[in-house]
C-alpha cells in the first residue's frame, strides 16, 4: 500500500521574519536612534569646541531650561501620535503660573497651589477635549481658540504686574542640585514621569490604542477602541503636564505672569517632531522626544556659549526641524521600496 503525502504550498509557510525587518534592524535603524546619535555627536562636538561646556555647572543650568518643555512633551507626544495636536500648552503655563502666584500671595501654602494649578490645567485640557471629540472641532482650531482663551485669563488676573514672593523653601527645592554632579533634582520627578509615560503608551492596551487612533480613527473604533475618551484623557494629560511645568516656571524663575512661556508651544512642537513622532499621527516613540528635546537644548546652549545670537538659535533649529521631517519621509519611501513580496504571494506571482 502506498502512502500519498502532500506538501503545503510555499505561500502557507510564513513566519515573522516574511513581515518585518531583523529585530535589530528595527531598534537601531529608525529617527528615534538617529536623534540619539546625532545627540551624542553633537554633545562630543560641543565638548571639544565650546570652552567651560562639559562642565556640572553648564549641564545643569541647560537642565534647568528644558525642563519644561521636558515636562510637556510628554504628554504632546501621545496627543500627537492620536494625530491631534495642542497649541494651548504655552498659555497653559502662564495661566498655572499665575494661578501658583495668586495663591500664594493669599497665603495658601504651594503644596495646595500646586494642586489648584494643576486642576486648572486639568480642566483646560478637558474643555480641549470635549470641543474635539464631542463637537467635532479640529484640534488645531480648538488649541488655538485655547491657548488666546487661557492667555488672555492669565493676563486678565494680573494685568502687567508680577508676583514674585514665593516661598524660600520650594524655590530652593526647585533650585536644588543633586550633589556636585550638577543635575537638578527636579529631573528625578521627570524620570519618574518619563517612566509612567513610556509604560501607558508603549506597554500598555491603553497606549496601543493611541497608536492605532493615529493610523487610523475608524479602524481604531472598529477593533474596539473608545476613540473619543482616549483623546479625551491625552488632552487632560496634556493639560496638567503644561500646568506642572508652570508650576516650575512660577518657583524656578520667581516670577508668576500672564506672559510666562510665551511661544512655548512652538518649541515643544518642534522638539517632539525632532524626536520621530509623525506630523500625521500613529508612530513615534518617548526615546526619541527626550532626545529632541535635549539636542535643541545642547545646541541652544552650546551657541550662546559662543555668543551666537538667539535668532541664529531659532534659525538652526528650524533648518533641524525641516530636515527631520524630510528625511522621515525619504526613510519611509526607502523601506517601503525595499519591501520584498512573500515567496509564492500573489505579489511575487505577478512580478
Amino acid at each position: 500500500m502506498t502512502t500519498s503525502v502532500t506538501t503545503q504550498p510555499a505561500a502557507i509557510e510564513r513566519t515573522y521574519a516574511a513581515y518585518g525587518r531583523p529585530a535589530w534592524r528595527r531598534v537601531l535603524l529608525n529617527r528615534e536612534m538617529a536623534i540619539i546619535g546625532l545627540l551624542a555627536a553633537v554633545l562630543v562636538v560641543a565638548s571639544v569646541i565650546v570652552p567651560k561646556f562639559a562642565t556640572p555647572t553648564t549641564m545643569g543650568y541647560l537642565l534647568f531650561d528644558i525642563t519644561p518643555i521636558l515636562f510637556i512633551s510628554l504628554a504632546m507626544a501621545p496627543v500627537m501620535i492620536a494625530g491631534d495636536i495642542d497649541l494651548s500648552v504655552g498659555s497653559m503655563v502662564g495661566l498655572s503660573s499665575v494661578t501658583v502666584g495668586l495663591c500664594s500671595q493669599m497665603g495658601i501654602p504651594i503644596a495646595v497651589a500646586g494642586l489648584i494649578a494643576l486642576a486648572v490645567g486639568a480642566i483646560g485640557g478637558l474643555v480641549n477635549g470635549l470641543l474635539i471629540t464631542r463637537i467635532g472641532l479640529p484640534a488645531l482650531a480648538v488649541t488655538i481658540g485655547t491657548l488666546a482663551l487661557y492667555r488672555g485669563i492669565a493676563v486678565g488676573l494680573l494685568g502687567t504686574t508680577a508676583i514674585t514672593q514665593f516661598d524660600k523653601w520650594w524655590t530652593a527645592l526647585i533650585k536644588a542640585r543633586i550633589g556636585t554632579t550638577g543635575i537638578p533634582v527636579v529631573m528625578i520627578l521627570f524620570v519618574l514621569l518619563l517612566a509612567a509615560f513610556v509604560i501607558m503608551l508603549h506597554f500598555t492596551p491603553f497606549g496601543r490604542g493611541v497608536f492605532a487612533i493615529g493610523l487610523s480613527k475608524d479602524a481604531a473604533v472598529f477593533s474596539g477602541v473608545d476613540a473619543e475618551r482616549t483623546r479625551v484623557i491625552l488632552f487632560v494629560l496634556s493639560g496638567v503636564m503644561a500646568a506642572l511645568a508652570g508650576i516650575y516656571y512660577a518657583l524656578y524663575y520667581t516670577s508668576a505672569r500672564g506672559d510666562n512661556a510665551t511661544g512655548m508651544e512652538l518649541q515643544v512642537i518642534a522638539a517632539v517632531v525632532l524626536g520621530g513622532v509623525s506630523v500625521f499621527g500613529g508612530r513615534g516613540a518617548l526615546s526619541g522626544v527626550v532626545a529632541g528635546v535635549l539636542l535643541i537644548g545642547v545646541l541652544s546652549k552650546a551657541l550662546q556659549l559662543v555668543n551666537v545670537t538667539s535668532d541664529v538659535v531659532s534659525i538652526i533649529t528650524g533648518v533641524l526641524l525641516v530636515l527631520s521631517v524630510i528625511a522621515g519621509s525619504v526613510m519611509n519611501w526607502v523601506q517601503s521600496k525595499r519591501v520584498r513580496p512573500v515567496p509564492g504571494s500573489i505579489q511575487s506571482k505577478t512580478a
